[in-house]
């Protein structure tokens, strides 16, 4: 269905993909994998009319296409979901789906037919909303599959879903995989960009994996494993993902009392330790992101206290004071959306840390030896940088996320309320994420992560919180915790004997 044919591009001297070959055919599923920078998205950005090579040509059903613009590879018959959401906040859903498509001779669809259709194919991909809802009141997970039907309405020959998961719960997750499958029962041809192994092995039938912008091997899927994958991905060995767990102290970090959100139908109390990573868990949209974000100052709270200890001081904590009072007082958060909430994505990474350092200066106050603090701090997590007046939105998933670490640890804090804590991050910088997290809590700092990802909590955590409606119905030591005994208390509200040691 669709040929790349030694597709190279540069930027000046740079050259970020050179002469990448590969192909994929009808009723293909092929993955796309590697480490940030790679040369995935590039290369998919290529094919999808984004941006245009500088040697080589791409073949579509047999014909060579030259796509100026997304629009142009949208008529011709390719669509592309792409990582980072192209939605427009003020549009509708219906304007979003038929954007530039609305004066078409060809479709001739009135504002109507435009909302039925658009109600049709959001109930396609599972989505129960109004076709006239703005995209700036829709969750992250809600955006994405917007994008997701946006693609299926153009009822193109070729979808490239890049990292299309990354936003979305267990259940979402579920329905973009039935969805991909019926693309494929129909003689599309699909490309998935993705880090998460699991889906790979049981969505694709092809795996091509590109180093360095150039290509590196394509397999079918059945003849690799995990590990032969990651070897080729990262060019080594990876052995264990996750650091050895250090032993929490039984001094509390942050105290929780009678926390009571707007969308809890009762409150919600627990501890976390000194030198401990508690994780929070639960299917999506049961409470325990408003959890976090009210104890962070993002979101308020109805009722309830948080405690933090510290240095042999307890300090009460105003939950509606705001972000800046929390991170003030000690206590710092890592946003999901780290491009929309947490960083200043055209300024520099030494300015996007050296925030973290003003947080308790007074007015006329003076903070001393910040920019060497920065380059320490960017050598310590091994921040992959041309220097540190790099701008951050230039940086790769997984150095984007180390900045915003590197900024609350540079302001003193010592407890982080972490969301998806390497959402859309290569399986090299998860590995370094986590083991960053992990030297955190040797510190005796103490770490709330929330994820979707069970086996990361699994993995990274001492103890997990699982939520359901709201309410903490159980908690478990992580060493003993299973991906079944997390679904089974997020499902039942029960937890089962085997994890409560």
């Amino acid at each position: 269905m669709i040929e790349v044919e030694n597709l190279s591009k540069s930027y000046g001297q740079v050259t970020v993909l050179r002469d990448v070959s590969l192909g994929c055919s009808s009723g293909s599923v092929h993955a796309l994998t590697g480490e940030n920078g790679a040369g995935k998205s590039t290369l998919m950005k290529l094919i999808g009319g984004v941006m245009r090579p500088n040697t080589g040509r791409i073949i579509l059903d047999g014909e060579t296409v030259d796509f100026k613009t997304p629009r142009d590879a949208l008529v011709g018959g390719i669509s592309t979901v792409f990582q980072e959401f192209s939605l427009i906040e003020n549009l509708t859903i219906t304007e979003s789906i038929f954007l530039g498509q609305e004066r078409s001779a060809k479709l001739g669809l009135g504002l109507s037919e435009m909302r039925d259709r658009t109600r049709a194919v959001l109930n396609h991909v599972g989505l129960d909303i109004a076709p006239d809802r703005l995209i700036s009141t829709l969750s992250v997970a809600e955006q994405q599959m917007v994008e997701i039907a946006r693609g299926i309405s153009a009822s193109a020959k070729v979808f490239i879903f890049d990292e299309p998961t990354a936003a979305l719960g267990d259940e979402d997750v579920t329905k973009l995989k039935r969805l991909i499958r019926e693309l494929q029962d129909s003689g599309k041809s699909i490309f998935y960009v993705s880090h998460r192994l699991d889906e790979i092995f049981d969505l694709c039938d092809t795996i091509t994996v590109l180093k360095d912008g150039q290509h590196v091997a394509t397999r079918p899927a059945s003849e690799l494993t995990v590990d032969q994958l990651v070897t080729l991905m990262v060019g080594r060995e990876m052995g264990d993902w996750f650091p050895p767990r250090n032993t929490a102290t039984d001094r509390p970090a942050l105290s929780v009392e009678g926390l009571l959100c707007k969308d809890q139908t009762e409150p919600v109390s627990f501890t976390a330790q000194q030198g401990e990573i508690l994780g929070i868990a639960g299917l999506e949209g049961q409470g325990q992101r408003g959890i976090v974000r009210a104890l962070a100052g993002a979101e308020p709270a109805l009722a309830g206290t948080m405690i933090s200890h510290h240095d042999g001081l307890d300090r009460t904590h105003d939950l509606n004071a705001g972000v800046g009072s929390q991170v003030a007082s000690g206590v710092a958060f890592v946003p999901e959306d780290r491009k929309k909430e947490g960083l200043y994505l055209s300024l520099p990474i030494d300015e996007n840390i050296a925030i973290g350092r003003h947080q308790n200066r007074g007015f006329w106050g003076f903070v001393e030896n910040t920019r060497k603090i920065v380059r320490e701090m960017m050598a310590g997590m091994n921040v992959s940088a041309t220097s540190d007046q790099q701008i951050v939105g230039t940086l790769s998933g997984g150095n984007q996320q180390k900045v915003m670490l590197g900024r609350w640890l540079a302001s003193g804090a010592h407890v982080f309320l972490i969301e998806e804590p390497t959402r859309g991050v290569d399986i090299g910088a998860k590995a370094e994420i986590y083991a960053l997290l992990r030297e955190l809590v040797s510190q005796g700092k103490s770490i709330v992560v929330l994820s979707r990802e069970m086996n990361e909590l699994i993995g990274l955590c001492d103890r997990i919180l699982v939520v359901r409606a709201g309410a903490i119905v159980a908690e478990m030591s992580a060493e003993s915790a299973t991906e079944s005994s997390i679904l089974h208390a997020a499902i039942t509200g029960e937890t089962r004997e085997e994890v409560l040691a």
